[in-house]
């Protein structure tokens, strides 16, 4: 895997040249919430621990509404190290790091990080572009802990029951298993990166799919007991900054709003429901309860065309899984004169639970001209050159400008049943299309995810009508009574958590 993968020393030390240049050229404007002062000087000039030996790594994406993201929470970062340090530390956007698209799955980026920063360090901070960082706390805070021991350290989650996404892990007591809430920041010592970074070179990643992050990595970490398990840090938080209850934070959700417009129009949404004859009576009569009125533009695709609904058969058979025929004939009529002319197109399964309303808030971050493949991001065989793909139940969003650059690659099914999510995924790492995140869309259940995980949210989806009553999902979850408020709620704290 070394070999293959570009080492990151190269665009590092060009990362450090440009840091260096941003210092000298902030340095003479300085001013308001990033400065420090004398006591804050203070405690770092007489802690043990020398802000330089921190390396930010901010999870940061390709698109260019996240690199607009990702770019101001290191200005943030070198603001506040240029009142503390004359030298600033080391903030690295890891969709920068190398051209691997596995990256952002972060193990196969262990041996990169190792070989450039395990003798010159002491701790690597991976961040999100809405974690807002007090540097001086959180200085405090690392320096707590011996450097030279292995640590992980995050604000912890655990699951209240065993969950699908998480491979029904720890069965019998689900809570006893801790992994990291990433927005809050989560820490490791770079003693534990170096011997990580020899096993990931060593020795094969068991899983072929990346599914929840956050909880793979803490599992491969931990090691069935071998290696640490999560340290719980009380300052890690997740309350949104200038709350009350942040006065002992290190880390806090930024509330400050990103530079987006105003929610894009329903006229320029065009929503696919795949479904199929035997859940019309079933699937259908539940989105019709919920979502559809929200919807300006929305057609049913099934394999029986049905007035009723009505329903529109493209010539694919039905399969029991897969359904990348079916797919690849949405995309194909999307761009053809039988549907309006739309900017976005959003696939949704017959038991996908959406707030359109809350999408079109999310969408007014991103350009429609530009190829934009949005939500929950999965990946398959990500350690060995494999690629990243959109869960498909959650919601799959393309702009135009991707499924026009999709199809005319000329890529498709190989056969009708190949799972349509996966082959979308593959055709997009051919083309070097990237697949962006958000959080805000999710491909299980409310109660598959950890109950403090969702507490910072103002989700877009979930999925599936397993064990629950839908219509009470989504009045719980994702109905809007008052839109503003939706609205509001995104623009103040999730819309950055993309």
């Amino acid at each position: 895997m070394q070999s293959n993968n570009p080492r990151i020393g190269d665009k590092v030390a060009g990362c450090l040249i440009f840091l260096s240049v941003f210092h000298i050229n902030f340095s003479a404007g300085s001013t308001g919430k990033g400065s420090q002062s004398q006591d804050d000087m203070h405690v770092i000039h007489n802690n043990q621990l020398d802000l330089r030996e921190i390396v930010f790594v901010i999870q940061s994406q390709s698109n260019s509404f996240h690199v607009r993201q990702a770019e101001r929470r290191r200005a943030d970062l070198l603001q506040q190290a240029h009142g503390l340090t004359e030298k600033p530390p080391v903030v690295l956007l890891l969709h920068t790091l190398s051209d691997h698209d596995g990256d952002w799955s972060i193990l196969p980026l262990l041996p990169n990080l190792s070989y450039s920063f395990g003798e010159n360090s002491s701790w690597i901070v991976f961040l999100e572009e809405e974690t807002n960082v007090k540097m001086t706390k959180l200085v405090q805070v690392l320096a707590k802990f011996d450097k030279n021991k292995e640590w992980f350290l995050g604000k912890p989650l655990h699951d209240e029951e065993s969950t699908i996404i998480h491979h029904y892990a720890f069965a019998e007591k689900p809570s006893i298993f801790k992994y990291p809430d990433f927005v809050a920041a989560w820490a490791v010592s770079t003693s534990l990166v170096v011997r990580l970074a020899d096993k990931v070179r060593n020795e094969p990643l068991k899983s072929d799919f990346t599914i929840d992050l956050k909880h793979e990595v803490a599992l491969y970490i931990w090691d069935n007991g071998n290696g640490p398990h999560l340290t719980a840090v009380p300052e890690l938080c997740t309350e949104p900054e200038g709350s009350p209850q942040t006065g002992h934070c290190a880390t806090t959700l930024s509330t400050e709003p990103p530079l987006c417009g105003e929610p894009v129009n329903k006229e320029d949404i065009f929503v696919a429901v795949k479904t199929c004859r035997k859940f019309h009576s079933e699937r259908v009569p539940v989105i019709k309860k919920t979502w559809e009125k929200d919807a300006f533009f929305l057609e049913y695709y099934s394999d029986h065309a049905d007035p009723s609904i009505p329903t529109i058969y493209l010539g694919v058979p039905n399969t029991e899984r897969g359904h990348c025929g079916k797919t690849f004939a949405i995309l194909q009529r999307f761009l053809s004169s039988s549907v309006p002319d739309t900017k976005w197109l959003l696939v949704v399964d017959d038991d996908t639970l959406i707030s359109l309303s809350r999408l079109q808030v999310l969408l007014s971050c991103y350009n429609p001209s530009e190829p934009v493949c949005l939500g929950e991001r999965y990946g398959y065989g990500l350690s060995q050159g494999g690629y990243s793909y959109i869960t498909g139940g959650g919601g799959m969003v393309f702009s135009r400008e991707a499924v026009v650059q999709l199809l005319n690659s000329g890529c498709k099914c190989y056969s009708n049943d190949a799972p349509d999510d996966m082959v979308l995924g593959m055709c997009l790492n051919a083309l070097g299309l990237p697949v962006t995140h958000s959080p805000l869309f999710h491909q299980a259940r409310p109660e598959d995810y950890a109950r403090d995980f969702l507490a910072h949210q103002v989700p877009i989806s979930f999925h599936k009508h397993w064990n629950i009553d839908p219509i009470a999902v989504f009045n719980k979850w994702l109905k809007d009574d008052l839109r503003a408020k939706a609205s509001d709620g995104l623009n103040k704290s999730a819309k950055t958590e993309l």
